[in-house]
């Protein structure tokens, strides 16, 4: 069987980093992207030569989309550098950073700036991939479970998810005669360094969320990295178009 091979975006720290290692576990090499920190990359790089699998990390701005043909053409480089291959599987649009900002005070710049890192980004880096893309391989777009339910500060960031999450459905029904299923993921409040840290590091917020999810607890990286790994995998080729929240049982 042929080696396959997955690309997931903002994959230096947190779900991203959780989510490579969790493919590369199920024998899956691994392309990965970082925004700046070229040494935390590298350093998830190695832990995934350390399970045994390929692995290269690409630097990539998401909020920058004239920089993604350039992005494209590294990415066609190392493929077939490192791959000898013109074509990779699996895209997991993952990268991108959390606002807390009231409504009435989230200003046009906030707003951009989410448009930027979330929604344009998975528009625009997955049409730039296209042919790149296997037939019959995989598209994730990272929701959240806030654009099922609300919670004050984050109407921005949830705006853009919602986006996301119709985007989907479009992708599927275009991509589908290539045999592409995309689908997306809502990871609940999860224990990571996300928004400045704020599920993990402030004890009060993560009773608070705790006490709202029917599994009593606030989720951790290993409950989504695995769950997203787990759509990749022929087992469950036939869902598509489909938004799969892994929250835990969060504010139902």
């Amino acid at each position: 069987m042929a080696t396959k091979i997955g690309l997931i975006t903002g994959a230096s720290r947190g779900l991203g980093k959780n989510t490579a290692l969790a493919m590369a576990r199920k024998g899956i090499d691994v392309v990965l992207t970082y925004q700046s920190n070229q040494a935390l990359a590298h350093e998830v790089v190695s832990e995934i030569q350390g399970l045994g699998r390929k692995a290269v990390a690409l630097q990539l701005d998401v909020a920058q989309v004239n920089t993604f043909d350039v992005f494209a053409a590294n990415l066609k480089q190392a493929l077939n550098t490192r791959w000898q291959t013109a074509n990779f599987d699996f895209l997991i649009n993952n990268a991108g950073t959390g606002i807390t900002a009231p409504f009435a005070e989230t200003t046009e710049q906030i707003f951009d700036d989410m448009v930027n890192i979330h929604l344009k980004s998975t528009f625009f880096v997955t049409q730039k991939l296209l042919p790149l893309i296997t037939d019959g391989g995989r598209i994730i777009n990272i929701s959240s479970g806030l654009a099922r339910f609300t919670l004050p500060g984050y109407s921005a960031y949830a705006a853009m998810k919602g986006g996301i999450e119709v985007l989907t459905r479009y992708m599927a029904k275009e991509l589908g005669a290539r045999g592409i299923a995309v689908n997306t993921v809502a990871p609940g409040a999860i224990e990571t360094d996300f928004g400045q840290g704020l599920v993990r590091d402030n004890k009060d917020v993560n009773a608070f969320i705790a006490s709202q999810t029917a599994l009593g607890r606030v989720g951790v990286p290993d409950d989504i990295g695995p769950m997203i790994t787990s759509l990749l995998s022929e087992d469950n080729r036939w869902v598509n178009a489909q938004r799969i929240e892994a929250s835990g049982g969060m504010l139902i």
